[in-house]
């Protein structure tokens, strides 16, 4: 039988789990520093083949936000038109924090993906740490993060490492409830 204080930390943990969400609309209120710093340091926490510690995350700070918004907007512009690309780059410059994080590229194809799935587990962690800070995000994998000049922006050499998520963080100004489907539609049970 579970004591109060084991029980506690169960339905914490099952709260922020289940209460997570994607925020779309963030207002400007500024995330403590602590708080980020704190959502960071639990990346290293993921659970990693032989401590790899594969990641490389960058905490991208106002000028190299807006490299990136720049050139999301001509990749927009390209395939969208002028008018789509304005009204992205001005909701993007709405975001207060960004953070890249990226994988190591190392050794054959079985350690590549233990690598990518450390990192996403770690990215995970960064969420839920900032969840239940009330702080909301959004991972990103659209097409900037797959773009070379990315790598320019940041500075980071895609050979030896890729992207696993662009994450945007802040308090958000809307919270949408979701609905999920019943663990029975993907719970297949094997005697």
């Amino acid at each position: 039988m579970k004591n109060n204080l084991t029980t506690s930390y169960y339905d914490i943990v099952n709260r922020v789990l289940k209460e997570r969400r994607t925020v779309h609309e963030f207002d400007s209120r500024p995330v403590p520093e602590g708080v980020i710093e704190n959502a960071i340091e639990s990346i290293r926490w993921a659970p990693n083949h032989y401590l790899s510690e594969p990641w490389r995350v960058y905490l991208i700070g106002p000028a190299a936000k807006n490299r990136i918004i720049v050139l999301n907007s001509k990749i927009v512009e390209r395939k969208r038109g002028a008018k789509a690309a304005s009204v992205k780059s001005e909701r993007w410059q709405e975001i207060p924090g960004w953070l890249l994080v990226n994988c190591v590229r190392e050794g054959d194809e079985v350690r590549q993906r233990e690598d990518y799935a450390a990192c996403c587990c770690g990215i995970h962690n960064f969420m839920l740490s900032l969840w239940s800070a009330e702080v909301g995000t959004k991972w990103t994998t659209g097409e900037v993060t797959r773009d070379p000049g990315l790598a320019q922006i940041i500075g980071f050499d895609e050979n030896r490492e890729s992207v696993v998520g662009l994450l945007w963080f802040g308090f958000s100004k809307l919270v949408k409830v979701q609905k999920r489907r019943p663990i029975s539609r993907y719970l297949f049970p094997i005697p």
